[in-house]
């Protein structure tokens, strides 16, 4: 298991926002301390350096565990997975109208979406709770 130091996981959860890179969930609303999460894992040749290392939740990073890439359910096509620390989320997703599901905008969203379960029904209902008392979606 990786050690990463505090001044560091600080300095990602800075950076992230104190939000999940995939599915933007703030820190402030889960009681379980969010992962600092390997972009590339260490079982694919990833390091601990930091630009492999981005902020996740445990749901999101359960999901994308060992993962580098994905295929597109809309066009059947392999593609990497969205990359929080050189990507920009909202030009690879964004919110539907109603904000409680996360639509794929690009090959790579939609690959994300549907390989870390973005979308699954246990997600959704928290963040239909979160909109009712206004802490949801974050400003982005």
């Amino acid at each position: 298991m990786s050690r990463i130091s505090a001044k560091l996981r600080e300095k990602i959860i800075d950076a992230a926002e104190n939000r999940c890179g995939y599915c933007q969930t703030p820190q402030d609303l889960v009681p379980i301390p969010f992962e600092i999460e390997h972009i590339t894992p260490k079982a694919a040749g990833g390091t601990d350096d930091e630009e492999n290392l981005w902020l996740s939740c445990g749901v999101c990073n359960s999901f994308k565990h060992a993962k580098t890439h994905a295929v597109d359910p809309l066009t059947n096509t392999e593609t990497p997975l969205f990359n929080p620390r050189r990507q920009v989320w909202s030009e690879h997703f964004e919110f539907s109208e109603n904000q409680t599901e996360i639509v794929g905008k690009t090959v790579c969203g939609h690959a994300t979406v549907a390989s870390l379960k973005l979308n699954n029904a246990r997600v959704v209902k928290m963040r239909k709770l979160w909109i009712s008392v206004g802490w949801f979606p974050p400003e982005l």
